[in-house]
């Protein structure tokens, strides 16, 4: 989290590479700087196509917590997808979940002693800008914390901020 996905420095946001001393690494999809959890770094420009364009439809798995209880009826919206200014967004595949075992977030989410919140875990097949953030709004549901925990084949597992593995995987085999 306030680190950026893009390989320069915005300002005062830092990019990956004040940590990563990997010369031709990419991000293959970005998180924006309130967003946390996994990010794939790859130097093979096909499989960063492969992961990021939405042609290849590869999915992305979060878990959000979201303020207020969640009904079935905004699950079910969500699902079917959200009308936006640019679009109605694709059909998700979404569910409640109980909460996670997860690092402590800084800054803190904000916590209303009178406002409940509720976690879901939501799997898109694109990427529009904030989109997870807009389409929870539009059910009534905003969102205070957004992890993303899977990429494709690729999974957060028991990986903590600022910890990585280096693994290999062939561009046609990603989904």
């Amino acid at each position: 989290m306030n680190v950026l996905s893009q390989f320069t420095d915005e300002g005062r946001w830092p990019g990956p590479n004040r940590f990563i001393d990997g010369p031709g690494v990419y991000p293959a999809g970005r998180l924006d700087r309130d967003s946390e959890g996994l990010l794939v770094l790859t130097d093979n420009g096909r499989l960063q196509a492969r992961i990021s364009h939405p042609r290849y439809k590869a999915a992305k798995v979060y878990w959000v917590q979201v303020e207020g209880a969640v009904d079935g009826a905004a699950l079910d919206a969500l699902q079917r997808g959200v009308s936006r200014k640019d679009g109605p967004t694709k059909p998700a595949k979404v569910r409640a979940i109980p909460p996670p075992e997860v690092w402590p977030r800084t800054p803190p989410v904000r916590v209303r002693k009178t406002v409940p919140d509720s976690l879901i875990e939501l799997t898109l097949r694109e990427g529009r800008n904030r989109q997870i953030r807009r389409m929870t709004a539009a059910v009534g549901h905003p969102t205070l914390r957004l992890i993303r925990v899977a990429i494709g084949p690729w999974g957060l597992g028991s990986l903590k901020p600022g910890e990585f593995i280096e693994t290999t995987l062939h561009p046609q085999k990603t989904p």
